[in-house]
Parts: C-alpha cells; sequence; structure tokens
C-alpha cells in the first residue's frame, strides 16, 4: 500500500479512513480500542464460518490455518520468525504461564517490576509468590527512561524482569533495548509489554534483544480482543517448561497417549488446549493491514499530530514526555482544574472519544486521524 506523506510528517488519512469503520466522531481511543477494519466482518465468514458451515469434515484442518496466518503476520510485524510465536488469550495469562515455566533458582528468585505497569501485571507478579518467587516493584515516581536507574536496580537476585515498552499511564517509551541488554548481560530473564507500542512504535525484536515479549492485538493493531500473544527467543524456548499445558502444547499434538507428553519444540509449548480461532483470524487481517501501511508511517503521523497538540496547548500540564522519541502513541493531559468539568463536558459535545486515568485525559491519535481533529481539540482545550 502507498501513502503519500508531508514534511511535518502528516499522511493523508483520506487514504486509508475507507479501510476502517469510522463514525463522525473523533476517536482518540485507540490506546484502548483500534478501528475494526471494514474487511473484518468477510474474513470472520471466509475464515471461520465457512469452514464450519460448508465442511462435509473436519474443519480443524482449515481453521489451523488461521492461527498460521496469525503467527506469520506477527513475524512480518516485527522482523522475526513465525515459529517463535505463541497465541494467548490476553498480557495476564500469558505472564501466567511464563513466569510458571521458569527455572527456580534459590539465589535468583526475585521478579522486578514497576508501578508504571499495568495494574494486571501486579496482580500476576504478586501471585507468583506462590510459586516460591519474591517480587520487587519500583516506586511510580523513579524517572523508568534513565537507563542508569535499571542498572541501579538490576541485582544479581532477580530471576527476571517485566519492561513496559510504553507505559499506559505516561505513555512514556523506555529505552527496552539497552535494559534487556543488561539483564542478558546480568543473567536475568527480561519480559517487554509491547501492548502499548505494537502498531504505533516500530519494533524489531532482532534489536530489541528480549528474551520474551507479550503484547495484544486489540489496540494499536486494531485486531479486537482475544487474540494476544507470545514471543520467545529461540535460545531461551528449551529452558522454559510451562505447568499450563495442553494438546497443542505437545511436540506432537495427535499422539494420543495419556502417558506421555514431550513439550513441543517451540514456543507453541505454551499453547495449551484447543485454542480459539475466531479471535486470531479477526487479527491476523487487521495485523496485515497495518504491516501494510506500514509502522514507521503511523509513528510518523502519530507523533506530527501529538507534538502539534503539544505546541498548542495553553495551561495544561503535559504528563507524557514532550520528546518524540521518548513517548509512545498516547498523550496525558492533566487539565487546568478551574475549567475541567466544563471542557470535559465541551469535549464530549464535540465527540471527542477519550478516557481518564489518575494522571489525566488520554489522547491516542491513529492513522485515520487527521490534523483538522487535532485543532478542533486544541480548540477546545484552550477555550
Amino acid at each position: 500500500m502507498t501513502t503519500h506523506s508531508s514534511r511535518s510528517g502528516l499522511i493523508d488519512s483520506s487514504l486509508v479512513e475507507d479501510m476502517f469503520c469510522l463514525n463522525d466522531d473523533i476517536y482518540f481511543l485507540n490506546h484502548s480500542v483500534g478501528k475494526m477494519p471494514r474487511s473484518t466482518e468477510t474474513i470472520i465468514k471466509s475464515s471461520y464460518l465457512q469452514p464450519w458451515q460448508t465442511s462435509e469434515g473436519d474443519p480443524w484442518p482449515q481453521w489451523l490455518t488461521v492461527i498460521d496466518k496469525f503467527r506469520q503476520a506477527l513475524a512480518r510485524l516485527f522482523s522475526a520468525n513465525a515459529e517463535d510465536f505463541c497465541p494467548q488469550t490476553n498480557i495476564s495469562s500469558g505472564l501466567s504461564k511464563l513466569l510458571a515455566s521458569l527455572p527456580l533458582d534459590k539465589s535468583r528468585k526475585t521478579l522486578l517490576y514497576s508501578e508504571n505497569d499495568f495494574p494486571s501485571i501486579g496482580f500476576v507478579m504478586e501471585q507468583a509468590r506462590r510459586m516460591g518467587f519474591e517480587t520487587r516493584c519500583l516506586p511510580a515516581d523513579l524517572n523508568t527512561l534513565d537507563i542508569n536507574l535499571w542498572e541501579q536496580h538490576l541485582h544479581q537476585d532477580l530471576a527476571a524482569v517485566l519492561i513496559a515498552h510504553s507505559h499506559f499511564n505516561t505513555s512514556k517509551l523506555t529505552p527496552a533495548s539497552d535494559i534487556c541488554q543488561l539483564a542478558r548481560d546480568r543473567g536475568i530473564f527480561s519480559v517487554v509489554d509491547v501492548a502499548q507500542s505494537a502498531g504505533v512504535v516500530p519494533i524489531d525484536l532482532q534489536q530489541l534483544g528480549a528474551d520474551a515479549i507479550l503484547g495484544s492485538s486489540v489496540k494499536w493493531l486494531c485486531g479486537g480482543s482475544g487474540a494476544g500473544f507470545m514471543w520467545i527467543a529461540p535460545d531461551k524456548v528449551e529452558s522454559l517448561k510451562p505447568l499450563d499445558v495442553g494438546w497443542f502444547s505437545h511436540r506432537d499434538p495427535f499422539e494420543f497417549d495419556i502417558h506421555h507428553f514431550d513439550y513441543h519444540q517451540s514456543a507453541l509449548r505454551f499453547w495449551g488446549g484447543t485454542p480459539s480461532i475466531l479471535p486470531y483470524a479477526v487479527a491476523a487481517n487487521s495485523i496485515e493491514i497495518i504491516e501494510k501501511i506500514g509502522v514507521a508511517k503511523i509513528r510518523q503521523h502519530n507523533s506530527a499530530l501529538t507534538q502539534r497538540l503539544i505546541e498548542k496547548l495553553n495551561d495544561h500540564t503535559l504528563n507524557t514526555p514532550k520528546d518524540t522519541t521518548k513517548r509512545g502513541g498516547t498523550l496525558v493531559l492533566d487539565l487546568n482544574t478551574h475549567h475541567r468539568d466544563r471542557i470535559l463536558q465541551d469535549l464530549e459535545n464535540a465527540k471527542v472519544r477519550f478516557d481518564q486515568r489518575t494522571l489525566g485525559i488520554r489522547l491516542s491519535p491513529h492513522i485515520y486521524n487527521t490534523i483538522d481533529q487535532i485543532d478542533l481539540v486544541a480548540e477546545i482545550l484552550n477555550s
């Protein structure tokens, strides 16, 4: 697909707007759920319903090709190999499986994460105590953009570190590749959460250097819920022994010997039992669309729009880095207290779709959002 950009970095959104189901609103909730591609309904029928409706035999052979397409789409998106990806329901479930698979070393049994991580990360980490792990949490006020901070906290007692590539509450873009390198040098297993960056920030897994990544298709990838994913570095797979397994975790799922289990040789050892198909049919199509548009172009467009809004702001507090290279795709604004209620109502009246968290409102423009929408939002915020 070809799109045109100007020197400002903006893409002509009219070239892609017909690809997505858009309304007459200003949709800045892409950090939560990306807009549905128009082709989704057709894909559901052809990939999921038709094999079920028309097959004279078992629809599973056709259904399982959907998973292959999902993994292949992820491989192209992240410059990796398809066999190193495994479907997951969501990030929390994937993290639970991953932590349970780690070998427990008495001298290395601490898990490190941050108060800036999505809350469910903390829920999973604390439950890992039941497996014999201990936890350490970086306070929210520490600067996670500073590699020196991570160097000071990546101690020799760590089994694993969880790194949010882009924080959900501030859109801070952490130096994930540098953190992963530090962790690997110190024998610490690194897990990167790419939920808030995949699809809006280019990610090359060869350069990232993580031991594992966890992600979701529901946000910038516009792939709907239920199609999470896990990637495992090839040199780490054999050392990981998940407890939550099923017949699709088996090296030979059709062996059907109840007394014999052999882990799949790839990341699919984390797959589990009978898989869902529908969410991955939807997500594979969406990821292919995002990949064809180009994450680099989406990043350029998003950065131009968010930078324009930043430059137009008057007296609101920006809780997101001003430096484009240090922020993800979202702006977090703490509104002026004196005008807050009126501004919120004006935004609602103008059909601006956003949400609120502790540090302010979150605004996330995608490839189908326009400069006119940004200017209208800026006018409301400054009124």
